[in-house]
């Protein structure tokens, strides 16, 4: 995003708003004068103070984006059918699956239709696609970087290394998705729903997980480093060479879940709000990290 660009639609935004500099950086606990170099373009925030900035000036995350503009239903769907037409190209392919080289950039599609598509390193940065449907695509090594993709329905897809990172997946659902090498790092995650799912080496790293929803989860390799996972329920489910490295765990439960290999290092929990591990299988080296932290271990099977 250009500096010049996005500081001048900051400043719009918040005079529309009747906001003053010093209103807006306490909201965001920075100071005036960080707000001021936005603004004159001196300097630039980062994606997830851009989402933060969309919230609090109440304007979608499209409209930071170089070739936003104000649009109503009708304008909405027809810009989402010249996109669609631009960029979707349609291969010959054997199994007569419905293949796209996609470049969405910059594109202003919400409840789009994307469901079943085979869009192999689809580029879908800077897009307003909240609410759409990639339920059964193959994503494969797709990007959305700086997108609002909240409340959208990934259900049964592909998303292997795809770059999930510093973007809006609020209410957002995984169910029984394909997670290998996925990148979640610093996305906004509250609402979202990841149920029957296997997460291989997937990073969830500087994320807020507090209101994220995990049900029935392999987790194998995943990194949570300095994450917030505040009284997360993660009962019944199973964590193998898992990182919680520097991760919030107060009153986080573990109950019924299996832990092989889990590292808690440097990670915070208030002995006043420990975490539960009633009914839990796990091994004995994992078990000597946690009974170091203070972890009351009486009812738990050791392997």
């Amino acid at each position: 995003m250009e500096g010049k660009m996005i500081g001048s639609k900051i400043a719009r935004a918040r005079k529309e708003i009747n906001m003053s500099q010093a209103q807006l950086a306490q909201q965001l606990f920075i100071s005036p004068q960080a707000v001021g170099k936005w603004e004159r373009g001196e300097s630039a925030p980062d994606i997830l103070t851009v989402n933060r900035l969309a919230e609090i000036l109440r304007v979608d995350l499209n409209y930071f984006s170089n070739n936003s503009q104000p649009a109503n239903d009708e304008t909405v769907s027809k810009l989402a059918n010249e996109n669609i037409g631009q960029t979707k190209l349609e291969i010959d392919n054997p199994s007569g699956e419905h293949v796209l080289l996609a470049n969405f950039n910059d594109s202003n599609l919400p409840k789009s239709d994307f469901a079943g598509v085979t869009a192999h390193k689809g580029n879908f940065k800077g897009s307003a696609l909240r609410a759409s449907s990639f339920a059964g695509a193959d994503l494969t090594g797709s990007s959305f970087a700086g997108s609002d993709v909240s409340e959208a329905d990934f259900d049964g897809a592909n998303l292997t290394d795809c770059n999930l990172s510093g973007i809006d997946l609020r209410n957002a659902s995984f169910n029984k998705s394909i997670l290998l090498r996925t990148n979640f790092c610093a996305s906004g995650l509250d609402g979202a729903t990841f149920s029957d799912v296997s997460l291989t080496d997937v990073k969830l790293t500087a994320t807020d997980l507090r209101k994220t929803n995990f049900e029935n989860c392999i987790f194998n390799g995943v990194d949570f480093r300095q994450s917030d996972l505040r009284k997360q329920c993660l009962d019944g489910q199973t964590f193998i060479d898992v990182k919680f490295e520097e991760t919030v765990l107060n009153e986080v439960t573990f109950k019924g879940a299996t832990l092989k290999n889990v590292s808690f290092r440097s990670a915070h929990m208030s002995k006043k709000k420990p975490m539960c591990f009633d009914g839990a299988t796990i091994d004995k080296m994992t078990c000597v990290v946690l009974k170091g932290m203070g972890v009351d271990l009486s009812n738990v099977i050791i392997i």
